[in-house]
């Protein structure tokens, strides 16, 4: 037994170290001369240069990208929880055959790749003039609400309907029912949801290159990748960027993991 346990702990180890691997290497790599990366990838670097941190700060116009970033990120988490949690609670309380067969539609929708229809959507955001940064948020609620709602849908089960009719006895009306009564009750899957979502959406470089013909709008992704020319490649540079990039996912990670937590089992707790 002792020796199972052991085995099991180690195996542990070293799954974790793979998946920690790919921080290493772009935390180290971050603090070497262009040189010293490319004779040594996996060593740690022999002096901390922080040159790689200034120059990719000033060459990406950092705060300028940032600011797309999360204007683009935190509108779009915004209107998929609105939009997908109201949705995932009038299907689930609907619970006909029209609701199931729209809520089997969004689960469909998961299984449909990006690139079979990115050149459609392309073609016909274009269209109506939504090649910018409302058109891509437009197009982050439709592509993020199949999974937001499959998640909600699953949550929504664990809350007793006898909160809606005590809300509807009290003389809620459905919006009012949903703002006071079921939404608050939903904050551990919307964070969860927000979370799945942010991570997606900031670090996402295929629709923002599709979509965004601009440079005062572009995001981080699309930024670092002028790191990389015909001739040359600046991985150094590049590595230092992805750093700065990451960082407030990481951050937010951590505040907000008890709650990702919580949701994974509400649904084994609540009857």
């Amino acid at each position: 037994m002792r020796l199972k346990k052991v085995i099991i702990t180690f195996i542990g180890i070293i799954i974790g170290l793979l998946f920690l691997s790919p921080f290493y290497i772009i935390l180290t790599n971050s603090f070497k001369t262009k040189k010293q990366l490319f004779m040594s990838t996996l060593s740690l670097p022999k002096e901390f240069n922080f040159d790689n941190y200034i120059q990719a700060w000033e060459d990406l116009e950092f705060l300028h990208v940032f600011r797309n970033s999360l204007t683009i990120t935190v509108i779009g988490i915004v209107v998929i929880v609105v939009f997908a949690s109201m949705a995932a609670w009038m299907i689930q309380r609907t619970n006909n055959k029209m609701a199931n067969i729209i809520l089997y539609a969004f689960i469909a929708a998961m299984l449909i790749p990006f690139q079979a229809v990115m050149l459609p959507l392309v073609r016909f955001m274009g269209n109506l003039n939504l090649l910018n940064i409302p058109g891509i948020i437009f197009m982050y609620l439709g592509f993020g609400s199949s999974l937001s709602i499959f998640l909600y849908h699953g949550f929504i089960k664990s809350i007793p309907r006898s909160l809606d009719e005590a809300a509807t006895i009290d003389g809620c009306n459905s919006i009012q029912t949903y703002i006071h009564v079921i939404f608050p009750i939903l904050k551990p899957i919307s964070i969860t949801v927000a979370m799945l979502n942010m991570v997606w959406i900031w670090n996402d470089y295929l629709l923002p290159s599709l979509t965004i013909n601009t440079e005062k709008t572009h995001t981080i992704p699309l930024r670092i990748f002028y790191f990389f020319g015909e001739y040359t490649k600046q991985w150094h540079l590049a590595l230092a960027g992805l750093t700065l990039g990451i960082i407030p996912v990481i951050i937010l990670y951590f505040f907000a993991q008890k709650h990702i937590v919580e949701s994974v089992t509400a649904g084994s707790i609540k009857s």
